[in-house]
């Protein structure tokens, strides 16, 4: 039963670091109009919050997909969603708007349980803690 608790904590890491590790490719591959969208919003300095994003979100989902410092990852990943939901999603009067703010509330859900339980058996974590018992 261990095996598969440990399966499923592998497929929800994957799961859940996938959005953002698409995500930040998306911005890399279209920087400038990610910038203009930011600036529209009335972010000061977008280029610069920019590049933050993009280091939270590539760094944080594939550290959590790969549970190489996973809970850092998830950390990562925590900050990211907290000026993310609460500067694009807050128009609570659109329903579309609402969607992604729970979306968003539901996915720091996830991140919260990883940080708390770990990335499981299936991560590089474990394998590098056991390789460290073994020696």
């Amino acid at each position: 039963m261990e095996k598969w608790k440990d399966l499923g904590i592998l497929i929800g890491r994957i799961l859940l670091a996938l959005i953002f590790l698409k995500s930040g490719i998306g911005k890399v591959e279209n920087f400038s109009g990610t910038a203009q969208y930011m600036a529209g919003y009335g972010m000061p300095y977008p280029s610069f919050f920019l590049f933050g994003a993009i280091f939270f979100e590539l760094v944080g989902s594939i550290s959590v997909i790969l549970g190489l410092f996973m809970r850092l990852g998830a950390a990562l990943i925590l900050i990211f969603l907290i000026p993310t939901t609460l500067i694009f999603h807050n128009i609570f009067v659109d329903p579309k708007m609402m969607i992604h703010f729970m979306k968003n509330a539901s996915i720091f859900g996830g991140f919260l349980i990883l940080l708390a339980g770990g990335g499981g058996r299936y991560s590089l974590d474990h394998y590098l803690r056991m390789r460290r018992w073994d020696q």
